[in-house]
C-alpha cells in the first residue's frame, strides 16, 4: 500500500536526519509503558499511525502485524477464532500497542508455563539507527536460523530500532478453564508449587499473597477435571477472571504503592525459599516475585537477590536515582554495547532508557 510506504519512508528518513545532525529519537506508541525503564529522553517518534492488520492466517497460527496496531484490537481479531496470545501480555493502557508489547518484553500470569513474548516472534521488519529498513524471520518456526534478531527485539525497550511489522505465532484458546484457592503461608506455596510442577498437572499461572494460594487450570476438559479432583481445595467462582486480570494490569491491591514505595520485580528461581523483605506477591510458581520496598534498599536488596541466583529490578517508583536495572557482569556487558553499536551507531534511539550512559 502507498501509505505503508510513504511511512516507512518517513520514518527511515527522520533517523537519517537525526544520526547526521546527533540528535535523539524517543520511539513511543501510546505511552502506556513509559514508567518502565530508566529515563525518557529525545524527540518523540510517534508510531501510532503506523497500524493495522497485515495478514492474519488463523489456519496457520500466524498473523503479522504494524507494531502501532492496539493491542486490544489484535486480541479481539484472534478472539472471532478462538484463538490468542498465551503470554498474556500486560497493556497498562487502553491505547497499548503491539510495538510497546514486544519493546517492553512484559509478560502476564501464564509466562511460567505458556513461555513468554520472544517466544512467539517469528519476524520483525524495522529501521536501524542508520535509517536502513531490515527484515529478520519469517512468518513461521522454521524460518528462523542463526541468530535470531526477531527475539533480540522482544524487551529491547526500543534502544537497539524501530519496530514497523512483527509476525506472531498465535494459539487456540484452552477449552476449559479453573481456579483454584488454598490457604498457606509463603513457604508452604513455594513447597506446593514446586511439588506440583513434577506432576502432569495443567497449570496455567498461580499467584500466592498474603496467606492465599491461587491456582488456574487450563487445558482439556478431561485434563482439568482430573486436575480439580487430585489437587483439592477451593473453587473460585465468577471473581477468577477479574483476578488474573487484575493481576496482568497490576491492578490488584497489592500493587498499589504508599509514600516512598517502589514495586520491585525480583526474579528467582521457582525453587528460592523467601527472601524476607515484607509483603509479597508471587507469580509463575515462585519465579517473579513482587516486593514494595524503598528505592534507597537497593544495595540489600539486589544483593539478596544475586545470593539466590537471581536479580532485582525497580518496576515502578519515583526515585530515579537508582539504576532500574541490575549491573550487568562484564561480559553481558560487552555484548549489549555492542549489539548496540552494530544496530544504532549514532546512539539515536531512547538513549538512557536500560542504560544511563548508553
Amino acid at each position: 500500500m502507498v501509505i505503508d510506504t510513504d511511512l516507512t519512508a518517513s520514518i527511515a528518513e527522520r533517523v537519517r536526519v537525526a544520526a547526521g545532525a546527533g540528535t535523539n529519537l524517543r520511539i513511543r506508541g501510546s505511552g502506556s509503558k513509559d514508567f518502565y525503564g530508566q529515563i525518557l529522553k529525545g524527540d518523540v517518534l510517534d508510531m501510532v499511525p503506523f497500524a493495522g492488520v497485515i495478514n492474519y492466517e488463523p489456519s496457520e497460527l500466524v498473523v503479522t502485524v504494524r507494531a502501532g496496531t492496539p493491542l486490544a484490537e489484535l486480541e479481539a481479531l484472534l478472539a472471532t477464532q478462538g484463538q490468542c496470545l498465551p503470554f498474556e501480555p500486560p497493556h497498562f493502557g487502553s491505547g497499548a500497542t503491539v510495538g510497546g508489547m514486544v519493546a517492553s518484553g512484559l509478560n502476564g500470569p501464564a509466562r511460567s508455563s505458556a513461555g513468554a513474548v520472544r517466544d512467539f516472534m517469528l519476524g520483525v521488519k524495522l529501521v536501524n539507527g542508520k535509517g536502513e529498513v531490515l527484515t529478520f524471520g519469517g512468518q513461521v518456526m522454521k524460518n528462523v536460523a542463526g541468530y535470531d534478531v526477531s527475539r533480540l527485539m522482544a524487551g529491547s525497550l526500543g534502544t537497539l530500532g524501530i519496530l514497523l511489522e512483527v509476525s506472531l505465532k498465535v494459539l487456540p484458546v484452552a477449552p476449559a478453564e479453573r481456579t483454584l484457592r488454598f490457604e498457606m503461608s509463603e513457604g508452604e506455596a513455594l513447597h506446593q508449587l514446586n511439588r506440583w510442577a513434577g506432576l502432569p498437572l495443567p497449570i496455567n499461572a498461580s499467584c500466592w499473597n498474603d496467606g492465599h494460594l491461587w491456582v488456574r487450570l487450563r487445558g482439556a476438559k478431561a485434563a482439568v477435571s482430573a486436575a480439580l479432583q487430585r489437587m483439592g481445595g477451593e473453587l473460585s467462582g465468577d471473581q477468577a477472571p477479574a483476578l488474573w486480570t487484575s493481576l496482568r494490569e497490576q491492578k490488584h491491591p497489592f500493587f498499589e504503592l504508599h509514600s516512598g514505595e517502589s514495586l520491585w520485580r525480583v526474579s528467582l528461581p521457582d525453587t528460592a525459599t523467601p527472601l524476607g523483605f515484607g509483603p509479597t506477591l508471587i507469580e509463575w510458581g515462585g519465579a517473579q516475585r513482587w516486593l514494595k520496598r524503598p528505592a534507597s534498599e537497593a544495595l540489600t536488596l539486589r544483593q539478596a537477590a544475586a545470593d539466590a541466583r537471581g536479580h532485582a529490578t525497580v518496576f515502578r517508583s519515583t526515585d530515579k536515582t537508582v539504576p532500574v536495572f541490575s549491573p550487568l557482569k562484564p561480559p553481558l556487558d560487552r555484548i549489549h554495547r555492542e549489539l548496540k553499536k552494530q544496530f544504532d551507531p549514532a546512539g539515536v534511539f531512547n538513549p538512557g532508557r536500560m542504560s544511563a550512559d548508553w
